[in-house]
């Protein structure tokens, strides 16, 4: 069951190559999906970075993905329209900004919260 747009992430870890998995909530806007790290440079961050690719589960169907990290800069938009939708539930790793926030604000926690473009490759 999905609660507004979460699914379980599996990625390879970075030493042991095994499967790890974690839940997030998958961000579709303007077109695009990403993955945003509210809790910052986490376990799962830092295997995608290196793996590059991973899946999405949601109930028992598996999407492969390819992701990109964005810059801090490319970040403003995506992480208005995150806090948008999850604020209530993540809102308190933001140290207080929210989906109204300025552009400024958005730009000083950029560099906190890792956010991932992700592309569909398949289904598993």
């Amino acid at each position: 069951m999905s609660v507004w747009g979460s699914r379980e992430l599996r990625v390879r870890g970075r030493k042991s190559g095994e499967w790890r998995s974690t839940p997030v909530n998958l961000l579709s806007f303007a077109g695009e999906h990403y993955l945003v790290a509210p809790r910052g440079d986490t376990q799962w961050v830092r295997n995608l970075r290196v793996a590059g690719d991973g899946e999405l589960r949601l109930g028992r169907h598996n999407q492969v993905f390819q992701a990109t990290e964005l810059g801090d800069a490319e970040k403003l938009e995506v992480l208005r329209a995150y806090l948008k939708r999850w604020k209530a539930e993540v809102g308190v790793f933001f140290g207080g900004v929210g989906a109204d926030a300025s552009d400024a604000d958005l730009l000083r926690i950029a560099p906190d919260h890792p956010v991932f473009r992700i592309a569909f490759t398949e289904s598993a």
